[in-house]
């Protein structure tokens, strides 16, 4: 027997945008997670812009993670060392486990296009509440990377496996 893929899985995906300045307008890190979802002919479950506020993104995590129609969620920007990165501090908390193997894989990647400065990231993937939740920088270059190497060809796998009873 073969190890399932859920390769036919539909996957209803929620975007956030953790930032202090960033619009709808000049969201370019949230408006590439959804052409790419559109691409993967994923849908768009939800989107929004928050402050970099632990209450405010904990307050949509567990919005979504509390609504079945939402599969996963991809949370951009927040994740450096600055005093106002809080996303990271955030949501791993939140996380009924980790899937640690992301995190060092997009370092990895990450280290191929621009050097040391890759292990600053702190781009993470987990679970709650049976949904995919994926913790990536603000950056466009690297939400592209995530999303076209290691986000796009697995997320079918991780929902269906979470689905799994």
């Amino acid at each position: 027997m073969t190890h399932p893929t859920h390769q036919h899985l539909a996957i209803h995906a929620a975007v956030l945008t953790v930032s202090d300045t960033r619009t709808v307008v000049d969201d370019k890190s949230g408006q590439r997670i959804q052409a790419l979802l559109e691409d993967a002919t994923f849908s768009l479950a939800d989107y929004q812009i928050v402050q970099d506020e632990p209450a405010e993104i904990a307050r949509h995590l567990q919005g979504w993670c509390a609504d079945p129609t939402v599969h996963a969620i991809l949370i951009t920007g927040g994740t450096g060392f600055s005093a106002r990165d809080q996303t990271y501090d955030t949501i791993v908390p939140l996380f009924e486990k980790e899937m640690t193997g992301f995190g060092e894989l997009f370092r990895a990647l990450s280290y191929n296009e621009i050097g040391a400065k890759a292990m600053f990231s702190r781009a993470t993937a987990g679970s709650c509440q049976q949904t995919a939740i994926y913790v990536l920088p603000g950056s466009t270059n690297a939400v592209t990377l995530a999303m076209t190497q290691l986000i796009i060809p697995t997320i079918q796998h991780f929902v269906g496996e979470l689905q799994r009873l």
